[in-house]
């Protein structure tokens, strides 16, 4: 190893507690000859394994392959957590070349003919390997990842097939770029009477998204600041201005503008999905999951588009005879729903969010979040004072019964180097093979930043799905990091992510944990009951905006890649008959889920495909008379939190619950069920 490398943080073993990345040490330089040292390694490694004379085992295949990536996995780790929540023009301008360098990678491994000789030797001889079921699942999935990578083309395809992976490498990349850039330079400012009629919450938020650009009070894109404008604005003007630039992010024109990169994602999309011999890149993408076709995938998001549609009209004619009301004459427009809503929010149920806010102050709903996974798997959860990437993120041990579980890292706040929303992410996923490997789980967010942050209910939610997927990572319990945590089907992988959400509405965990920040006194009984009873309030808006959202992905990966997509999207709506005053929730152009990576194309649906099962799991608790019951929590770790990809997310399922469920649950739950 050079003196450069020998002095780079990133190589080498990481000797700070727990094994956790050296942050303090990491410079952006480190990373490119970081990634150049990592891919030599592993390409050697997978060059040994291919080359072997001795005949392929279980052993010398497919283990010798889940340890020959160790340095390039943990290189990774750190950098892609970075690009996603501590973004630097270093970093982003690295992402950019990154890219093709690691497609193509990729692309020789799964195209290696020895080695897929030797993988699809060990497949049709597994009969006679002995392999345990862990084992014999592990065979099976790195057969079809090659398989669904090209392993089978030969010649002019396979090179094809490589150049078009890598293409769309790139393109993802700049699409992320282009809306982070949008999100971060847009701002609004706000003079005084602008702020008029704002609570403080509000107010304060606006002030600290100011202070971050050496300002004062502004509106920026981030979701925790622009929606709550546009819920206590009472200046239309200003949310329509607002509303306008947040719905534009990726349509802007100019460097930033992402419609002519969608258009051609889809392109090549189709193109891959045809190399490998499917009829369209949804056929390809919904093979392997649990809804196996387009067909139904529409099935479910048609049965639930109707009623919320019904329920969407009926709010809509009662928010725009109140902005009649107020004097105003046009329709009842996007920037005007959430303010009305709001205000009927207050007057039929007696919530107001800037009184609610107060009592869902962060802290308290870390301490709910905690308390509830201690209490469901026994879990405790122990502050660290380690160096991190950036001084908003926190991080505890988490521990079970005095030993060693996990690493939990939460970065919660709002900022100009951080993509918007919320996910959950490793840095270091679970194994036991090659040495028992703890997690290192991040979630990250984008509340705004206060003293003392607060949170809407909704912001409450988003920290508990999120935890539900950092606890899919922290419970996970397999031999192989292949299949560890979140490597399952994509429209299971929200299961324990939106299961979690419902234990934010068990009324003694809110009983308990939200506090006044101020006072300490609980939420009064009777505003705790108005919350809860308002569960469903505005499911329509929100149905509506997200099934859109999902039939357009549909559309856009079912048949022949639109040329224009703004007009495939206009027409998908305009079929659906969708209501003047909502808009999808992810417009094209600012379609991160979809076109920032393959991930979620033609599985943007899977939200509500996993919504069936976590209405029917949580039923199981009731069912049992008790949220916390131990037995059933005892299930549902051993069969899906801890279970990985270890069997087929439908087996597994039914093996937590006994059987597969109905939508009906699942429209009851978002009052739609009469609608």
């Amino acid at each position: 190893m050079s003196n450069a490398l020998m002095s780079n943080a990133l190589m080498g073993d990481w000797g700070g507690a727990f094994g956790l990345p050296p942050f303090g040490a990491v410079r952006d330089e480190d990373f490119r000859p970081a990634f150049d040292a990592a891919l030599a390694e592993a390409r050697a490694n997978v060059a040994a394994i291919a080359a072997a004379e001795e005949a392929p085992t279980f052993a010398n295949v497919i283990e010798a392959l889940e340890l020959s990536e160790v340095a390039l996995t943990k290189v990774a780790g750190v950098f892609y957590n970075l690009i996603g929540a501590d973004s630097t023009e270093a970093r982003e301008a690295l992402q950019s070349d990154m890219a093709p360098v690691l497609s193509a990678y990729s692309s020789e491994i799964t195209n290696n003919a020895a080695l897929f000789g030797k993988i699809e030797a060990l497949w049709q001889g597994r009969e006679a390997l002995g392999l345990t079921p862990e084992q014999a699942r592990v065979l099976e999935l790195y057969r079809r990842m090659f398989v669904r990578s090209g392993a089978q083309l030969q010649g002019e395809a396979a090179a094809r097939l490589t150049e078009v992976k890598s293409q769309l490498a790139v393109l993802g990349t700049r699409f992320s770029q282009n809306l982070l850039a949008d999100e971060r330079e847009w701002f609004m400012e706000l003079s005084p009477a602008d702020l008029e009629g704002l609570p403080e919450f509000v107010v304060a938020s606006a002030h600290a998204a100011g202070a971050e650009k050496g300002l004062g009070p502004v509106v920026t894109l981030s979701r925790s600041l622009i929606v709550p404008f546009l819920q206590f604005s009472p200046k239309r003007a200003l949310r329509q201005r607002a509303y306008e630039a947040w719905v534009a992010r990726g349509a802007n024109g100019g460097a930033t503008d992402n419609r002519g990169i969608a258009a051609e994602i889809l392109a090549l999309r189709e193109e891959r999905a045809k190399l490998l011999g499917y009829s369209s890149f949804a056929a390809y993408r919904l093979e392997p999951e649990m809804a196996k076709t387009p067909d139904a995938v529409r099935g479910l998001l048609m049965r639930v588009w109707e009623p919320a549609k019904r329920k969407a009209l009926g709010d809509a004619g009662v928010l725009e005879a109140m902005l009649r009301a107020d004097g105003i004459q046009g329709p009842l427009e996007a920037w005007d729903w959430r303010y009305y809503s709001e205000k009927r929010r207050k007057a039929e149920h007696d919530l107001d969010e800037a009184v609610l806010k107060p009592y869902l102050g962060l802290e308290a709903m870390l301490g709910a979040m905690f308390d509830c996974a201690t209490r469901l798997f026994g879990l405790e959860f122990k502050p660290l004072d380690v160096p991190l990437y950036h001084p908003d993120a926190r991080a505890w041990e988490v521990s079970r019964n005095g030993a060693h579980v996990a690493v939990f890292i939460g970065d919660y706040f709002a900022r100009g180097s951080k993509r918007s929303g919320a996910w959950c992410s490793d840095i270091r996923a679970q194994k036991r093979f090659g040495g028992v490997q703890t997690p290192v789980v991040v979630n990250v967010c984008n509340f705004a930043k206060a003293d003392p942050a607060l949170l809407s209910y909704d912001d409450a939610r988003t920290l508990f799905h999120e935890f539900g997927h950092a606890l899919h990572q922290m419970l996970s319990n397999v031999t192989y990091g292949f299949i560890a945590g979140t490597n399952v089907a994509l429209d299971f992988v929200e299961l324990p992510s939106q299961l979690y959400e419902h234990w934010l509405e068990v009324p003694e965990v809110l009983e308990k944990h939200a506090r006044h920040v101020e006072t300490g006194e609980p939420m009064p009984a009777d505003m705790l009951k108005r919350l809860l009873a308002a569960g469903t309030y505005d499911q329509g808006f929100a149905t509506v905006e997200f099934v859109s959202s999902a039939l357009v992905d549909l559309a856009f990966h079912e048949g022949d890649a639109p040329a224009d997509p703004m007009q495939k999207q206009a027409e998908v709506l305009e079929g659906l008959g969708m209501p003047h005053a909502i808009r999808m929730r992810h417009a094209t152009p600012h379609f991160a889920h979809v076109f920032s990576g393959d991930h979620y194309s033609s599985g943007y649906y899977s939200y509500m495909w996993s919504e069936v099962m976590d209405a029917d799991a949580f039923a199981a608790f009731e069912e049992a008379g008790d949220p916390f019951d131990p037995a059933t929590a005892a299930r549902l770790e051993k069969f899906v939190l801890g279970a990985g990809g270890s069997e087929e997310a439908d087996v597994l399922y039914a093996k937590f619950r006994g059987r597969m469920p109905g939508v009906e649950p699942m429209l009851k739950g978002r009052g739609l069920l009469d609608a």
